[in-house]
């Protein structure tokens, strides 16, 4: 090691130095020339910490959970790879006087499976990447050592995923907890060990590890809700689920501004809790894709009842209930068929007094008027909305089938 006092010294002159050369340069200019700047001891004294971050290499830096959370992802194309299986050994024992002491290689171990795993905490596919490659089995060794297999790949994905391989629909994940394999891990290769015979006392012959199954999946997400919200671009349904939940989608006075679904949590006596879909707004020939199109139809497939949200302050109401059967009958035979409610929205509005009656007559069923903005009348929906989650319950248990529970 360096000594203290000598450090200083060579330091103190190092500096002395670079004194005597700034002063030579000065003195060797021009008077029309401006002289140099200072270096500044402080300058050279460079800490390891900025040698470290300046030898970083550069990279994309991944995204944060909230930004994830932004981009909403219901359709993804993943090409998964089961783990390739190990090589099987050839070789012989050898001890000390022991001359023929047979074939003693291993198998290889067994590659990884790819398994799609239902998680509640995933809301989109948009964690979900391209391509999944599973983990490879080991190579077999000697004295009779097998290979380590390669551990279980798992995909994460939420409630409701369809996995679709070309036009054909291989797995339906709409419960909790529900798995998929996805690729399977191709299998080890065989050690000499496993060839000896009578006929072969001293086999050499190993097989290698076989390749894991490649497969092209197409995901696509439909949101399971209890209930959801239909209706056109502009109708109030953002505001109402706003109202009713803790959910805060985006609300704004020009069409189309739900993009994406989301899903609000009504809370009941009795721990009860019933889910509401915000669906994005619909548009006159829905079902032949215009507007956000079938993109957002298939959500609805999912839905165990609908809440038709009609805008009382245009002319004529009923007709958007018509239209809006008309589009999930097009998309899905029966779909409009199902147990719904007929919401009538923006009854503070003046002009929507006169058209309240209107609907009533044309439609012949209870319809529900409220105001998502001031809270008019909410009660009366969450009322009927436990009366039809009721009903399905007692449908889904008199079929014995597992009712969805949030």
């Amino acid at each position: 090691m360096t000594p203290a006092r000598l450090f200083s010294a060579r330091s103190r002159t190092m500096f002395e130095g670079m004194g005597h050369w700034a002063s030579s340069t000065q003195a060797g200019l021009k008077p029309s020339q401006p002289p140099p700047r200072q270096v500044s001891p402080r300058l050279l004294s460079v800490s390891c910490a900025d040698l470290v971050k300046h030898q970083e290499l550069p990279g994309k830096k991944p995204l944060s959970e909230k930004k994830l959370k932004r981009c909403f992802v219901d359709c993804r194309r993943v090409l998964v790879c089961g783990g390739n299986g190990g090589a099987g050994a050839s070789c012989f024992h050898s001890e000390p006087r022991k001359e023929f002491g047979g074939p003693d290689g291993g198998d290889g171990g067994n590659g990884g499976h790819v398994i799609l795993r239902v998680d509640q905490r995933v809301k989109s596919l948009s964690s979900v990447l391209s391509r999944y490659q599973g983990f490879n089995g080991e190579d077999g060794g000697s004295k009779n050592c097998f290979g380590r297999s390669g551990a279980v790949l798992y995909i994460q994905v939420p409630v409701g995923t369809l996995v679709k391989e070309g036009n054909r629909v291989v797995a339906d994940l709409a419960h909790l907890g529900d798995e998929y394999i996805a690729a399977l891990g191709g299998a080890g290769g065989k050690g000499n060990r496993f060839f000896l015979a009578n006929d072969n006392r001293a086999p050499v012959t190993c097989t290698p590890g076989q390749p894991g199954q490649q497969r092209v999946l197409h995901l696509e997400l439909k949101t399971v809700a209890h209930a959801g919200m239909v209706g056109f671009p502009n109708a109030g349904k953002s505001s109402l689920l706003r109202a009713l939940s803790n959910a805060r989608p985006a609300v704004a006075s020009y069409p189309f501004t739900t993009l994406k679904p989301h899903v609000g949590i009504i809370h009941y006596e009795g721990h009860q809790q019933i889910a509401v879909a915000d669906i994005p707004g619909l548009i006159r020939g829905a079902h032949q894709n215009r507007g956000l199109g079938s993109a957002f139809l298939r959500h609805i497939e999912r839905c165990c009842f609908l809440l038709f949200v009609v805008d009382l302050s245009l002319p004529e109401p009923w007709t958007q209930v018509d239209d809006l059967k008309y589009e999930l009958e097009m998309y899905e035979e029966g779909l409009s068929e199902r147990p719904h409610a007929i919401v009538a929205n923006k009854i503070d509005l003046p002009e929507a007094q006169a058209n309240l009656s209107q609907l009533r007559d044309h439609m012949g069923q209870e319809v529900i008027a409220l105001s998502a903005v001031t809270g008019e009348n909410l009660e009366q929906l969450l009322l009927h909305l436990k009366v039809l989650y009721d009903a399905y319950m007692e449908a889904k248990l008199g079929q014995g089938c597992k009712p969805l529970r949030w």
